[in-house]
């Protein structure tokens, strides 16, 4: 996935101006319709965007950034919600999350460990550090042994940096609430749809897996603990 040059109307390809980019404005203004062409603008852009405010602002309620090492924690949660939010439209429309992002989440998450609230270095704990691979590594046998019917290994991958942002309790927490929230949503989608629960039915189950992080950050919410 390649992000380069101005972005454009993907049916007449007109270069946007800056006021056909004001997040959700824009949209209302030109009544969902591109200026140029007239073709139809879809719901999906004014959604994330309206959900991706949604999140900052709780993550400025949550982590303020009332001093310079907790304006970095913002920033943290900040960019990484940025990331999440691409590989929650992008899981969605095409099943697959995408390496270059996923990754990038991963590696920020991982390098946080090692800088304290004051931002010294420090040496995280060993179940922290483990936190990743602990959780990511059952969804990796069940993309390995399913040869990829049961799980994408992208969701792997996702939940290697989950375990690193939320650590080994709070991440096993978010993967339960991932499981509980896309049965119920998918069992109801598909009788919504088809009628009736299908036993084979492709699911993208990254957003959940976001969905469950959140939850656990914003509210601290622990469905699961073990005597670790």
């Amino acid at each position: 996935m390649t992000l380069k040059g101005r972005s454009k109307c993907f049916s007449c390809g007109k270069n946007l101006n800056w006021y056909e980019l004001v997040p959700v404005f824009s949209f209302l203004f030109q009544k969902g319709q591109c200026r140029n062409c007239k073709s139809k603008i879809s719901w999906q852009y004014p959604t994330i965007e309206i959900l991706g405010g949604f999140l900052f602002v709780l993550i400025f309620y949550y982590f303020p950034p009332i001093t310079i090492e907790a304006a970095v924690t913002t920033l943290f949660y900040l960019f990484i919600t940025s990331l999440l939010l691409i590989i929650t439209i992008y899981d969605i429309k095409h099943k697959i999350i995408p390496d270059s992002l996923v990754y990038t989440f991963a590696a920020i998450a991982f390098i946080k460990l090692f800088f304290s609230a004051d931002l010294s270095f420090v040496i995280p704990p060993a179940s922290d550090l483990l936190a990743g691979p602990v959780l990511a590594l059952p969804f990796f046998l069940m993309w390995f042994f399913s040869k990829g019917t049961w799980m994408g290994l992208g969701d792997s991958k996702l939940v290697l940096g989950i375990g690193w942002t939320l650590g080994l309790m709070s991440g096993l927490s978010a993967i339960v609430l991932a499981f509980w929230i896309g049965a119920v949503v998918s069992v109801v989608w598909m009788y919504i749809v088809f009628r009736k629960v299908k036993a084979r039915y492709e699911i993208p189950f990254g957003p959940y897996l976001i969905f469950g992080m959140y939850i656990v950050l914003f509210f601290g919410i622990r469905v699961i603990e073990l005597p670790i």
